[in-house]
């Protein structure tokens, strides 16, 4: 149960509400205004049907940390608290989510009727930690119709990957790959990451130190060398991989689902240039995805999720907290992930009894911006189901082990990135990289 309730405008809400309503307080990260109203609507429509009132409170995710803390230092923590990855175990491990009661809420709809890999990231000494409500797989992006047209296999392990890379490639007019290189975006440690799961490259090892297997770390170099000698010279992010693959000059990207609907030539700020006419979904038509990569180390691959969470907090009325967290994986869920589909994926498949309703249902949820249209309309079936099947065994470095804290450092200070950007600029070799890499990161424990 809450620990306190102290404020006069608490007291007012719940007077206000009725004496049937108890207020419920969620504290959401979407704080768009679009998704606001979305929000307003659902948690209306809760009320509507339970009679339970909730306060919904924007908070922006850069300041989720020190709000959190405050509060749970007060004893004042919401009721519910939506959250990215990277501060789920983490705040479990300091008391602030109450992990039993999220794990029931699991149970309860079933576990089963889950994305596998969305719950191991919150694995928690046996209990999942928290609710996973959405996310997304990071994508090899490719031109199906050359792979096909050049007898090339799905770019599904290194070897087919370094394959297509150097069959395709034809500068400047198309790039076998368009590799991350600039170190002061996130998304090169991004697809870092990637690639170290897939060749079975823990961050972590069973003692929870730093512990990065060096053949398997030099196997990774030299594969991302291949790539970046395929893709265009300079610093290149994920602006020069859409730009270039959205053009039809590259032939293997690695993105998020966002670009989705970009594919399909629905938005005019991000056009199809492939093509006469940028509204034409044949690039979408034209186009495979992987969700997971295989090095010679790992040939089971891995892919690299991005999931956020619901939390039940220690001082939630935890029956209702628990009861709104179901209904929004069930009765609200399909408008929760209208959001913006296309990177809303749902972790929830369906029911026991409809295994595929969710999928089902987002499947048709429409996309885009300046043009409207589902999924479905372009996207095959399998093609779909493939893409949502990358959450089952979506992962990241470290989460599961209780190091996302790791993680976080790894990323701010650039160390790994910067270390293999002087590789490829061919300033030492892949071992010597190799002994670096496990020497600086592991500075940072």
């Amino acid at each position: 149960m809450r620990r306190s309730f102290s404020t006069l405008g608490g007291l007012l809400a719940l007077l206000l509400a009725g004496a049937a309503s108890a207020q419920l307080v969620f504290w959401t990260t979407e704080v768009q205004p679009e998704r606001m109203a979305k929000q307003q609507q659902i948690v209306a429509d809760y009320q509507a049907k339970t009679g339970t009132s909730v306060q919904l409170v924007p908070v922006e995710e850069s300041e989720l940390g020190p709000r959190v803390t405050a509060a749970f230092s007060a004893g004042e923590l919401p009721d519910v608290i939506l959250t990215p990855l990277s501060q789920t175990i983490g705040w479990a491990d300091a008391g602030i989510f109450d992990t039993a009661a999220a794990n029931e809420v699991v149970d309860t709809l079933g576990r089963g009727t889950f994305a596998p890999g969305a719950l191991d990231l919150v694995a928690y000494q046996g209990d999942t930690a928290l609710v996973p409500i959405s996310g997304w797989t990071q994508l090899i992006v490719y031109r199906k119709d050359l792979f096909d047209a050049n007898g090339l296999q799905p770019p599904t392990t290194f070897a087919a990957m370094e394959k297509a890379a150097e069959t395709l490639g034809n500068p400047p007019d198309m790039f076998g790959f368009v590799a991350a290189t600039d170190v002061n975006n996130d998304y090169m440690m991004q697809v870092l990451e990637e690639f170290f799961l897939a060749n079975g490259v823990s961050l972590v090892g069973p003692d929870g130190k730093v512990s990065l297997d060096k053949a398997k770390t030099v196997e990774v170099l030299n594969f991302y060398k291949k790539l970046a000698d395929a893709s265009p010279a300079g610093n290149l992010y994920w602006q020069q991989s859409r730009e270039l693959y959205l053009a039809g000059r590259a032939a293997m990207v690695v993105w998020s689902p966002f670009i989705l609907d970009e594919l399909a030539g629905l938005r005019n700020d991000v056009p199809v240039t492939a093509f006469d006419d940028p509204t034409s979904p044949r690039l979408a038509e034209n186009t495979g995805f992987v969700t997971r990569v295989s090095g010679p180390s790992n040939p089971g691959g891995a892919g690299w999720a991005s999931v956020t969470y619901l939390g039940i907090t220690v001082d939630a009325d935890t029956a209702k907290a628990q009861q709104f967290v179901e209904y929004l994986l069930s009765d609200g869920y399909l408008d929760w992930l209208s959001f913006a589909p296309e990177g809303f994926f749902p972790v929830r498949r369906g029911t026991s009894d409809q295994p595929t309703m969710y999928v089902d249902g987002w499947s048709k949820l429409p996309v885009g911006v300046d043009r409207k249209a589902p999924l479905s309309q372009f996207y095959a079936p399998d093609v779909i189901a493939n893409i949502v099947a990358g959450l089952d065994t979506g992962s990241r470095w470290a989460y599961s082990k209780g190091q996302g804290a790791l993680i976080g450092r790894l990323y701010g200070t650039r160390v790994m990135a910067e270390l293999v950007r002087s590789f490829l600029d061919g300033d030492r070799t892949a071992e010597e990289t190799a002994n670096l890499l496990q020497q600086r990161v592991a500075a940072l424990e």
